[in-house]
């Protein structure tokens, strides 16, 4: 099974920090105690700009869940769409070769949903095969990845596509001033990304998948998600996160190219998703890295913020730009609500 190409879209609405910030001041005039501290919380993420599904003054008008989950449905198969056709481009494909396409999103909800949607509009096959994946979260990037090649590896003549699309923005909950909130209008942004994958018997370039893991923590289910309410979907974000990657993401690794019969030497490249600066501080504290082994993660976070489940196939698609040299060895891997990690050892 192999990665053939990343393709990726926005929408078209790009803000920067400070406006962003000077927006939800006005906003929360009169109501945030500290308007200082809001601003030390978002510039702390280290985020210089987003794309947001909507014109910053639009969701001023978001009259509740449903009015945000239609903007959800709308906008995310314009850039959805976009997304797989970009992708497809790239790895010189067309729709009609697609035999198999996985879905993935935590930040809205469709039936029919939005993979289903794209069918008639990018002219995928009849007979195409559909997963659609909802509540893995910022995990869903990795795990998508290693749930097509598992599907691949049994049909070794197909052409599978992993869709990735978050609207982070439209989970919006303007009357909520918690700090996990706070945090969250300043480090997640909206964007769609897609992975084409083919099997051992389709003649395509890319790095091989040459196996996975996926681990689940125990008690730890409140650490993040969200709470699903009348008003939508309201973020748990707990800051026990960083400490996680401390206490069993390393000895998970270890355990993970001990079995590959790999050391942490042999890995050349890390693919990992920028869930923010103190879980990507975390990493580089937990694993010995070589300079510069995140940078790639970091420059996605600077640039879009946290895209939840699309941003470790951003981080990927970058990283297949600077054409790793013939025996590479990455990882790619991610950790999202449950709370679980997965890990997806490749070979250019």
């Amino acid at each position: 099974m192999r990665v053939v190409s990343v393709g990726s879209a926005f929408p078209p609405h790009r803000y920067e920090q400070e406006e962003l910030v000077a927006a939800f001041r006005a906003a929360w005039a009169g109501h945030f105690f500290n308007p200082a501290r809001l601003e030390q919380i978002h510039k702390n993420v280290l985020v210089g700009g987003r794309n947001l599904a909507l014109q910053m003054e639009d969701y001023l008008s978001l009259a509740g869940f449903g009015a945000a989950n239609d903007a959800f449905i709308r906008v995310g198969t314009e850039v959805g769409g976009q997304a797989v056709a970009a992708a497809l481009r790239e790895a010189g494909l067309a729709p009609k070769d697609v035999d198999a396409i996985w879905f993935v999103s935590v930040t809205g909800m469709a039936a029919p949903s939005i993979d289903a949607r794209l069918v008639n509009r990018l002219g995928l096959r009849p007979d195409v095969k559909r997963t659609p994946i909802f509540g893995l979260g910022c995990v869903a990037g990795a795990a998508g990845v290693a749930r097509v090649a598992d599907y691949l590896a049994g049909h070794p003549d197909d052409i599978a596509v992993l869709l990735s699309v978050e609207l982070c923005s439209l989970t919006l909950q303007r009357e909520d001033l918690s700090i996990p909130n706070l945090i969250a209008t300043g480090l997640f942004g909206d964007g769609a990304a897609c992975v084409v994958m083919a099997g051992k018997n389709r003649p395509l370039p890319g790095p091989q998948v040459l196996t996975s893991r996926s681990v689940f923590y125990p008690d730890t289910e409140e650490l993040m998600g969200w709470r699903i309410g009348e008003k939508g979907f309201q973020i748990v974000l707990s800051s026990d996160v960083p400490q996680v990657v401390h206490r069993y993401l390393r000895s998970d690794m270890d355990r993970f190219l001990a079995d590959a019969g790999l050391g942490y030497e042999d890995i050349g490249l890390w693919i990992a998703h920028p869930g923010g600066p103190k879980v990507l501080e975390a990493m580089e504290a937990a694993f010995p890295f070589k300079p510069g082994a995140l940078d790639l993660t970091w420059k996605s976070l600077r640039e879009v913020g946290n895209l939840s489940s699309a941003s470790v196939l951003m981080v990927l698609r970058d990283t297949l730009a600077t054409r790793p040299p013939p025996g590479t060895y990455g990882v790619l891997l991610a950790m999202g609500p449950g709370f679980c990690s997965e890990l997806v050892l490749l070979k250019w």
